[in-house]
């Protein structure tokens, strides 16, 4: 039977015209696989962490578009695209935090926009639902482009990654940033599957990162069928791990790069990022350069979900863990402050400060 590293995480089924999504909420115990068309279908899994991780949120919400464009009844292509558009912001508005969401819908919208203007609208003689057909195919070729480009990311940032590292390292991880945040290998996980390919002989210990427990439900079940040696631990022990010194890296995803070089993730990542700078360990943050919001100055500006109590006091429990009634505070996201992290490792190469990458205009005062 195959592991669930050999399955795609996000796929498009052609003939029911369906989003195909791996069901990350009955992981570990149960592989399961949803097919979902409607507008409410797609929302709900992108909101209730069904499928999650910004990479893979961006996909799914692509091949989403084009699953409930071939939804939508149209007859002609300016209705088309306006319903697409109440579409597309509808999606956006499932998880606010993971700039990816927004960037892949507004993707694939525009490259229909650009086909309606350079091709379909010169097109004279061809019918109007031929025309609206050819924008189907268009955003569904987009958002498989998209899925193709995030295997071969994620790739080039297990390369960059795997330069930082030496075999026997050990290695901190928090969250879930592996193939099932992705379309494979993952971010913060590709520098640790590439190295278990070629022999490094990582240990990597793994947050089991409250209060939905990615960590323990979906890193450690990946590494462990992938053979990776990998120890759960609390999200509270990672400094008695750090002071015993078998901590040489820490390696986290993200969900959102501000433009100064400020980071949103998973919650606890900020104090992972603390722990680690006072035992001058180093912390990178392993990211797409699509996650990089510029049009957002701080990570002050940057909008933090925040999700149910019910996660926090009933979710993983046969009973009730806290008094009835009590207070919740339960954001899904912290931010790390650009000053805490040593490296950004993206598809590009790595670069400790975000004026660095190519094509990058902007200036930063960091250190």
């Amino acid at each position: 039977m195959k592991s669930v590293l050999g399955y795609e995480t996000v796929d498009f089924d052609r003939e029911h015209h369906a989003l195909v999504i791996v069901d990350q909420t009955k992981l570990p115990g149960e592989l399961a696989f949803l097919s979902l068309r409607s507008p409410q279908e797609i929302w709900d899994a992108i909101y209730h962490l069904k499928v999650r991780g910004a990479p893979a949120i961006g996909v799914a919400a692509a091949f989403g578009l084009a699953a409930i464009g071939w939804q939508i009844a149209a007859d002609s292509p300016a209705d088309f695209m306006m319903q697409l558009s109440r579409h597309r912001e509808y999606l956006c508005s499932a998880r606010p935090t993971a700039v990816n969401l927004g960037w892949a819908l507004n993707r694939v919208y525009g490259a229909c926009e650009n086909l309606l203007s350079r091709k379909l609208d010169q097109a004279e003689g061809m019918p109007e639902m031929e025309k609206v057909q050819r924008l189907r195919e268009g955003l569904l070729q987009e958002a498989k482009r998209m899925k193709e480009e995030d295997i071969d990311i994620c790739k080039r940032i297990g390369e960059h990654g795997l330069d930082l590292l030496k075999p026997g390292d050990g290695i901190l991880t928090h969250c879930n940033a592996g193939q099932l945040a992705t379309c494979r290998y993952g971010t913060a996980t590709a520098p640790i599957y590439l190295g278990q390919e070629r022999g490094y002989g990582f240990h990597v210990y793994v947050d089991e990162t409250r209060p939905l427990m990615q960590g323990a439900r979906l890193t450690a079940y990946e590494l462990q069928a992938a053979g990776v040696d990998a120890t759960l631990l609390c999200d509270n022990m990672a400094a008695s791990l750090m002071a015993q010194e078998k901590v040489q890296a820490v390696l986290v995803g993200c969900d959102r790069v501000a433009a100064n070089g400020d980071v949103a993730n998973k919650i606890g990542t900020s104090m992972l990022a603390i722990t680690a700078w006072h035992h001058q360990i180093p912390f990178y943050v392993c990211a797409p350069l699509s996650t990089i919001d510029w049009n957002t100055a701080t990570g002050k500006e940057i909008e933090i979900e925040e999700r149910p109590p019910e996660e926090v006091t009933q979710m993983w429990y046969r009973q009730p863990m806290c008094p009835p009634g009590v207070k919740v505070y339960n954001p899904a996201f912290d931010v790390t402050s650009y000053l805490l992290i040593d490296g950004y490792i993206t598809e590009l190469g790595v670069f400790s400060t975000l004026e660095e990458i190519p094509g990058c205009y902007l200036q930063s005062d960091k250190r």
